[in-house]
């Protein structure tokens, strides 16, 4: 969950990920920061995130992400 926080946190400083479960909701990650992130947890975890996944449920949390990376990771 480090590493992750650690790129949401290069992406998005200001943002309070620990405790926000509505990021993409509340639009704190932006359309152009979701696609940063969709590379950085590709490039970092070595998961394919398939275009169907990338939907507010999979990213407005870090535990759903953490959560996504983990099925995803599973399905290789």
């Amino acid at each position: 969950m480090d590493e992750l926080l650690e790129i949401l946190n290069d992406i998005n400083p200001d943002a309070d990920y620990e405790t926000n479960d509505h990021l993409v909701d509340d639009e704190i990650l932006t359309s152009f920061e979701l696609v940063m992130l969709v590379t950085q947890i590709r490039d970092v975890f070595d998961v394919s995130i398939p275009s169907e996944a990338i939907i507010p449920e999979n990213f407005n949390s870090v535990e759903a992400m953490m959560r996504l990376i983990g099925r995803l990771k599973e399905d290789e």
